[in-house]
């Protein structure tokens, strides 16, 4: 059974109105020739206005629920508060729509299982906006592994850190709100690192790890007003993948950054290699053996000098291609069940630090 669209142009609306809508979902949905965004849809009307008026958008709501039952509407991206992903994301399914959501799929694994089945139920395109598959260090670093340029995997680290949420510039959004964001740094990064790892190494078979917050408050909206951050500002894993690899990941916006402040590694019997981590911006891919251990840095096929975010672009596009032929490119994009195994991740370092214990992933799919 074909689900493939069927106009020359996917109609598209855009769930939320924050700076990641504006820097990536809007204009990356524009930069492809065959979409239009329709509609775009928060809770303050007049940054709805701001942004339909800036990126020449036709539709502006303040109701998702009236805005899904359009006829109009083929698709819809969802860059909201991650506590609204499950209902917006099932809404839109049920309703006939092809849908793209921002990671973490969910707040809990409940509602992350309840996507992915609605998602299955309705035969449309469901994609998780992981960015990091868009970086061609990253497409170029699998591609090595699996051709086995290192040998046998045996490690793999991912790092991120950074000193952001101790900047006296730091203002509370909802990433710092339990009710909102689910989690912190563990929530915001963790999906995206135990993304990366199954991606370029398989499943996951068994997690232990923590996360912490660092007690205090910061101004909001205006400057005379002061919120309790209530979310962990750094977390870590440590996993063990199905085929025997062992691995850690670490990420932090409480912590000074390393000379290269995102990167991730995979170590083999023969060699490492390490990439880059980033929007695309910086895009970078490295070798190291043990007869020569510094790091070289290796040409990419398909490499831009720009340093522009260019994963961005690359990822928006890529759901409007999938929506166009009625299924995703298995090479790269990431459903909603890579968006459930990563919530599994996350599920699974919250049990292990509750308990002091390896948790052992179990598959909801």
């Amino acid at each position: 059974m074909s689900h493939q669209h069927t106009g020359s142009r996917l109609r598209v609306a855009v769930l939320g109105t924050g700076a990641f809508a504006e820097t990536c979902h809007v204009p990356g949905l524009q930069s492809h020739p065959q979409a239009e965004v329709r509609a775009i849809c928060g809770r303050r009307k007049d940054r709805a206005q701001y942004l339909a008026d800036r990126f020449s958008i036709p539709i502006i709501s303040t109701d998702y629920r009236e805005l899904l039952s359009r006829s109009d509407i083929d698709a819809v991206t969802i860059v909201t508060p991650n506590s609204f992903h499950a209902e917006q994301a099932c809404l839109a399914l049920a309703s006939g729509k092809h849908v793209f959501c921002e990671k973490p799929l969910a707040t809990n694994l409940s509602d992350a299982c309840e996507m992915v089945r609605v998602a299955e139920a309705s035969g449309k395109v469901h994609q998780v906006a992981f960015t990091y598959r868009y970086l061609h260090g990253i497409r170029e670093l699998r591609r090595r592994i699996y051709q086995g340029d290192i040998g046998v995997p045996h490690y793999v680290r991912a790092h991120y850190d950074c000193w952001d949420g101790l900047h006296p510039s730091f203002s509370a959004g909802f990433r710092d709100k339990l009710d909102l964001a689910g989690g912190g740094v563990l929530y915001d990064v963790g999906p995206h690192l135990f993304d990366l790892v199954s991606f370029v190494l398989g499943p996951i078979e068994s997690v232990t790890g923590f996360s912490k917050m660092i007690p205090r408050h910061r101004r909001n909206v205006g400057p005379l007003i002061q919120e309790e951050v209530e979310t962990d500002d750094f977390a870590s894993a440590w996993f063990v993948h199905e085929s025997g690899v062992r691995g850690q990941w670490f990420g932090s916006r409480v912590t000074p950054p390393l000379a290269e402040r995102s990167f991730v590694e995979v170590i083999g019997d023969e060699g490492a290699l390490r990439a880059s981590l980033s929007r695309g911006g910086v895009d970078v891919l490295k070798v190291s053996t043990p007869s020569k251990p510094t790091w070289d840095e290796l040409c990419l096929p398909d490499k831009t000098d720009d340093e522009s975010p260019h994963c961005l672009g690359a990822m928006m596009r890529s759901f409007v291609d999938a929506c166009l032929r009625g299924k995703l490119d298995g090479e790269v994009d990431a459903s909603f069940y890579e968006g459930l195994a990563a919530q599994e991740g996350v599920a699974a370092v919250e049990e292990a630090m509750a308990d002091m214990t390896w948790v052992r992933i179990r598959r909801y799919h």
